[in-house]
């Protein structure tokens, strides 16, 4: 009887955690798979028109985009005009990388609104810093200039209704002297106003491990670069044919605060819509 009692307890406190959070205990990634344009770079300057329908067809239903610039809009594209073209196709954008060098370093207050204005326009919801260039990384000095630069940038973000973030390579994980410039940006930036999107492929050639990066940080890790890594020479292959074990990574989705996902390649040896679509199909069957 005693038994019998626990166990109808237990039951009654398991049925009322689901009725009041009843996504949490069963939830699954989101499905709306989303890709880097940057993989399509040599496709997309070309014709931009022909390789958005192309990405709608195969399925992606989110882009982020990369290479705006003031004059040249988005491949020629004002914002507006490419906003107009992913709708027509039901695609959204929650998030764009952005040129932030003239921003970090020479303090282009100009172009940093610019970015900002750009993204409204295309209703992205994640303003992301893409990349450092050699000059901005030297020690950790240079990374703790960076962070402040970032706090000040994502007050300026927020302000737009926009969330700052981070994108990683591997040089971030460099030590020095026992830390990195990736551990003096996570501790030297707002917990809540600089967010992080994870490259699972660079952190992973650092010999980092996404998940405990994850534990260590859990719920700043809001989007994520799906690209997998060649078995033989660790360089760029299509997801599901590498090493990188995502079944694993996407079941702590929720530990990351993951939001949106991105499909990329680097360097893509054959036909790039082929190898995006076998990227998608595996995501699509084999994660979701």
């Amino acid at each position: 009887m005693s038994s019998r009692r626990i166990f109808l307890q237990q039951a009654a406190l398991i049925s009322a955690g689901v009725m009041a959070n009843p996504v949490d205990l069963f939830s699954k990634p989101r499905k709306k798979i989303g890709l880097q344009l940057y993989t399509l770079r040599n496709l997309i300057s070309k014709d931009v028109r022909g390789v958005i329908a192309k990405v709608a067809d195969i399925g992606f239903k989110e882009v982020e985009t990369y290479g705006f610039s003031p004059t040249g809009g988005f491949w020629g594209l004002k914002p507006n005009e490419f906003k107009s073209l992913m709708r027509s196709h039901g695609i959204k954008s929650p998030s764009g990388h952005y040129n932030f060098e003239p921003y970090l370093g020479k303090d282009d207050m100009d172009s940093l609104k610019s970015n900002i204005e750009a993204a409204n326009e295309l209703d992205q919801k994640y303003l992301t810093v893409p990349y450092l260039s050699d000059g901005l990384r030297k020690n950790l000095d240079s990374y703790k200039s960076l962070a402040e630069k970032l706090n000040k940038a994502a007050v300026l973000a927020k302000d737009a209704d926009l969330q700052l973030v981070y994108h990683n390579h591997d040089f971030e994980f460099i030590n020095f002297n026992g830390t990195t410039g990736f551990d003096v940006l996570l501790r030297e930036t707002s917990l809540e106003d600089l967010k992080f999107e994870l490259d699972i492929y660079w952190t992973v050639k650092a010999g980092k491990d996404p998940i405990a990066l994850f534990n260590q940080n859990p719920g700043r890790y809001v989007m994520w670069h799906v690209k997998d890594m060649d078995k033989v020479d660790k360089s760029y292959t299509e997801v599901g044919s590498g090493s990188i074990d995502y079944n694993k990574i996407f079941a702590n989705y929720k530990l990351s605060g993951m939001k949106h996902y991105f499909v990329e390649q680097d360097v893509i040896k054959g036909d790039p819509y082929e190898s995006i679509t076998r990227s998608f199909q595996h995501v699509k069957n084999n994660i979701l």
